[in-house]
């Protein structure tokens, strides 16, 4: 398991100088997150290859802006929209590429689809992920599809071997489930973790301000997948600065390297 932080949580800070941030504080796994359009272009792209290069950065995933329209561009019943968004995911890819990382964060459908459509749909892209060495993995939210531990279940034993998931734990306690029931549900295809403490004070917390359980948590997905990343993915209104988030990073990466020790014992 490798720990790692999310450019997210710096957002609305430009992406060049998010990455910048977290690299000039020591953070070495970072998950990049495209805001829009113009940062999708191949000279922009080798700027922040160039960077992560530089600081000895891995970028090890990117998430799409443009996930909030993932029903529209890949679930409804117009095909020819489809094929359309499966050339402009290309340009995802052709950028990944570029900056090194191979997993691509999905949210997928809103609406309830059966699963078998759900499935069709989620394969193609799947599919041509897996041209540019890229994987596609769904992750589970609040207000989409994969929101219920059952249906990720029920879709993972229908996909098999073209299945990968991304689990937010945050995401997990905001539609009722446990985040545990997840890592059951996906077994061995669980590749990226976005991962934040949770309690009282909220769901979305800095490590250490709530009462997750980290040790129990990072013992069971070593058992599942012991190269799975664990992304710190907080909202900015949750911290005050770049310090508390390294020192959140600097918590969640000795939890991993804890639980590894411990695990091969």
């Amino acid at each position: 398991m490798r720990a790692g932080v999310s450019t997210a949580c710096l957002y609305p800070k430009p992406l060049e100088e998010a990455v910048y941030e977290l690299a000039v504080n020591g953070v070495s796994n970072i998950e990049i997150f495209l805001n829009t359009q113009s940062e999708l272009k191949k000279g922009y792209a080798h700027g922040l290859a160039n960077m992560l290069k530089r600081f000895e950065v891995n970028c090890c995933a990117v998430h799409p802006f443009t996930c909030e329209i993932e029903q529209l561009m890949f679930f409804s019943e117009y095909e020819r929209r489809m094929e359309d968004a499966l050339e402009y995911h290309k340009l995802y890819f052709r950028l990944m590429n570029i900056v090194g990382a191979d997993l691509f964060v999905l949210h997928g459908a809103k609406a309830n689809h059966p699963a078998e459509f759900y499935c069709e749909r989620y394969s193609k892209l799947y599919r041509l992920g897996k041209e540019y060495g890229v994987t596609v993995a769904v992750e589970n939210v609040s207000r989409c599809r994969s929101a219920s531990a059952a249906f990720i279940r029920e879709i993972a034993g229908m996909l098999g071997n073209e299945f990968a998931f991304v689990l937010d734990t945050k995401q997990a306690i905001r539609a009722g489930e446990n985040p545990f029931t997840f890592l059951d549900a996906a077994g061995s295809r669980i590749e990226h973790v976005h991962i934040s403490d949770s309690g009282e004070l909220g769901d979305c917390l800095l490590i250490g301000k709530g009462s997750f359980r980290f040790k129990q948590f990072f013992k069971k997905l070593y058992s599942l997948n012991p190269d799975a990343n664990v992304i710190l993915e907080l909202y900015r209104s949750g911290f005050n600065g770049i310090s508390d988030l390294v020192s959140s990073y600097n918590i969640l990466s000795k939890m991993t390297e804890q639980a590894e020790k411990e695990a091969v014992k």
